[in-house]
């Protein structure tokens, strides 16, 4: 009798003697070819992006769906004697890197450890990255995963805000100058690309820059070779380039600010971060590990009260994270160790109505008339929409965040046609 040999495997992460990741590790070192899908119950975004770094064809979060082995194994069995895929895999696992433990990637929605799969992904090309996000979603904490996980870890990761330089500067502050090569010039210069030569450089805020400045870096891109201001002599250079925006580049591209063949040379893959409101999950977490931060040394810890952790999940968080991030900064230096409505700034008490508030409250209900009140079976089916709302209609999302199976969302809002 022979056995065929296996071409996939579930594993869990929680394992009795070993963890998923060791078994993960061991099985890239000698069954190169098998599709390995990690399975957790504590899924976090680190948890992804090491995961798929190392390898793993996916990372599901329990519970999942028939639906979701099913298309995995659709995937692996298309993928089954694909020369050109194969040789991706075996590349990318050559010399794994060890997911560096970056404190401000935490979370654990759907969203967010899809978004840190796909940086675990690419984290081992050289394929430029744009990443794209509300102000304040951490596009450069992104950008910097994606540098330390990458085969240039070692060299230098260098962050540039485009929009905070004026546009006569950032040529020479890029790119650097030769002695003489305008008024102040009293010596040859490098630049911040030259500093970032075997590393990474993040461009943030792309879409701020010139016309004139965007032909020079689409050169730089297709050429790998730069020239100082004021210089004849050609510097080659190794660099990754990931840039970031808040616009939409499209659009841009369509009135003419941005160049189409740029934007295509940057676009090779697109991270979009998705705006804290439409990862409430993650809004608690990311709070008590902001509050762990900024804590006094000689406090053992910070808690927030029930009532404040209302408001902050209430809140609409315009700002995103780093939003979140100032309002726990202010809280904790107010606070002696439990954080109360009153720590917070004044402009979050008041409450905001918007499709994202919580349709109940747990405050205790007052003298309210009985018409007041939804029937169950109206509550039940009002929850769901506003579930699948906060979704994004991805009706598997909302079964995973309400913890039943999709036929049953079905079923409820089939209910009111």
């Amino acid at each position: 009798m022979t056995f065929k040999p296996w071409n996939l495997i579930f594993c869990d992460v929680v394992l009795e003697n070993a963890n998923g990741y060791e078994i993960l590790r061991t099985f890239n070192a000698q069954l190169k070819d098998v599709s390995i899908v990690l399975m957790t119950g504590y899924g976090s975004a680190v948890g992804a992006l090491e995961a798929t770094h190392l390898g793993a064809r996916d990372y599901l979060v329990k519970p999942f769906f028939d639906d979701d082995i099913i298309k995995i194994a659709a995937q692996v069995e298309r993928s089954i004697g694909a020369d050109s895929d194969a040789e991706a895999t075996v590349s990318r696992l050559e010399a794994p890197r060890q997911v560096p433990p970056e404190t401000d990637l935490v979370g654990r929605s759907q969203l967010f450890i899809d978004c840190l799969k796909l940086v675990g992904r690419v984290a081992m090309t050289e394929l430029p990255v744009l990443v794209t996000g509300e102000s304040g979603t951490g596009k450069e904490v992104i950008a910097n995963s994606l540098h330390q996980t990458s085969d240039r870890s070692k060299g230098n990761f260098i962050a540039v805000n485009c929009g905070a330089i004026p546009a006569e500067l950032i040529e020479s502050e890029l790119f650097g100058h030769a002695k003489g090569a305008f008024t102040g010039a009293e010596r040859d210069r490098a630049g911040l690309w030259e500093e970032a030569h075997g590393g990474t450089i993040f461009l943030d805020e792309i879409t701020e820059t010139t016309p004139f400045f965007q032909v020079k870096l689409l050169r730089i891109l297709q050429q790998g070779e730069i020239r100082r201001v004021g210089s004849n002599k050609i510097i080659k250079v190794d660099v990754r380039v990931i840039a970031a925006t808040n616009r939409n580049i499209e659009e841009d591209v369509e009135a003419g600010r941005f160049r189409q063949d740029l934007m295509y040379r940057l676009n090779a893959v697109k991270i979009e971060i998705p705006p804290l409101r439409k990862r409430r999950e993650d809004i608690l977490l990311l709070a008590e590990h902001f509050a762990e931060k900024y804590k006094p040394p000689d406090r053992a810890s910070v808690r927030f009260s029930r009532e404040t952790c209302e408001i902050l999940l209430s809140h609409r968080w315009k700002g995103n994270v780093r939003e979140l991030e100032n309002v726990v900064l202010h809280a904790v230096s107010l606070s002696d160790g439990m954080i109360y409505p009153n720590h917070l700034p004044k402009y979050l008490s008041e409450p905001e109505q918007s499709a994202d508030t919580p349709l109940v409250s747990t405050k205790n209900l007052g003298d309210e008339e009985e018409s007041d009140f939804f029937s169950l079976a109206e509550m039940q089916r009002k929850y769901v929409e506003q579930v699948m709302q906060h979704t994004g209609g991805n009706k598997q999302a909302a079964a995973r965040i309400l913890q039943v199976d999709r036929k049953t969302i079905s079923r409820i809002l089939s209910r009111s046609g």
